[in-house]
């Protein structure tokens, strides 16, 4: 198996079959063997059955339907699973992605690890999805430090040993680029067409945002205190420990030299806050690096990921 496509469906009755005729031209143009994964993540209407009828038809489709609706994270978790390409492309269920851009992504995939859809000419609505987005990618390559212009495209290319060492869940499938940066994967950006949304009705809207924004933060943390929790608790807990020792040392003396009355002062509040608060975080930082101590040894995780190896003993 050369490329899976993995393509995770909601309630997209009006688009599978349309969206698999023209999947199957772009598909068949490249002379590689491939698979179509489609992932109905528990659509309530006739999308499953439709589905179905594809794959009684084209042995090269598999259907996987969730119970119930997880949410893309999960479908395109599900459909990692079972892929069995050396080369993962991702995609939307809506006909808003082209497949023509596949071989794009494919001939920029020889020399790259992970290859991204870029939307520059984006066919949504202004202020209700692009605007939100614009600041969002600023926002997440800012923060994770992989610049890309359109992390929400779901026009992707994985090579297949990047797939296989990702954990997702939460909102995480926007972040796989910056998720696998820790394992220092090449990353590329390609223009790709967008198209508006003709049938269907969209699964986004506004309110996500304030999912990405708390994901951002997760992927931050992970990204760079994964390993070592107890410098970043650690940092917080000593800064503000020590501003809180100084504070109560100030009064102190204040008190025992200059026989200044300070029970009522709210600088002894907050001294003493500060302090206690402070030996809280390194306390969290400490039982972080025995949470991480016991599950990378209990589960043999590796802290590293080998690219290759050559001349191996035997």
């Amino acid at each position: 198996m050369t490329v899976s496509v993995v393509i995770p469906v909601f309630n997209e009755e009006d688009n599978v079959e349309t969206l698999h005729e023209r999947l199957k031209e772009a598909l068949d143009r490249l002379g590689a063997e491939y698979e179509i994964i489609y992932v109905d993540d528990g659509s309530n209407d006739r999308t499953l059955s439709l589905l179905e009828l594809l794959q009684g038809r084209d042995p090269s489709v598999i259907v996987l339907s969730l119970r119930r609706n997880f949410g893309q994270t999960a479908a395109f978790a599900a459909g990692f699973d079972f892929a069995r390409g050396d080369v993962v492309v991702t995609m939307d269920g809506d006909l808003q992605n082209d497949p023509n851009d596949i071989p794009k992504l494919l001939e920029l995939i020889k020399d790259n690890d992970l290859v991204s859809g870029w939307r520059r000419k984006r066919k949504d609505p202004f202020f209700s999805r692009r605007l939100p987005s614009i600041a969002a990618n600023w926002l997440i390559s800012k923060v994770t430090g992989v610049k890309l212009h359109d992390y929400g495209c779901s026009l992707k290319a994985y090579r297949r040993d990047v797939i296989k060492n990702l954990k997702l869940y939460g909102e995480m499938h926007r972040f796989i680029p910056a998720v696998a940066s820790w394992y220092g994967v090449r990353v590329a950006e390609v223009e790709t067409m967008h198209h508006p949304r003709l049938r269907g009705k969209s699964k986004y809207g506004i309110t996500r945002t304030i999912k990405v924004v708390l994901d951002l933060i997760t992927v931050k943390f992970l990204q760079s205190f994964s390993t070592k929790p107890l410098q970043f608790f650690g940092t917080i807990g000593m800064a503000g420990g020590f501003i809180g020792f100084l504070v109560l040392l100030y009064l102190s003396v204040e008190k025992i030299i200059l026989g200044s009355p300070i029970g009522g002062r709210p600088l002894l509040l907050l001294g003493a806050l500060l302090l206690i608060v402070g030996i809280q975080f390194i306390g969290m930082g400490l039982l972080g690096e025995m949470i991480v101590r016991v599950y990378h040894e209990t589960q043999r995780k590796p802290i590293y990921v080998i690219k290759k190896v050559l001349g191996q003993s035997k």
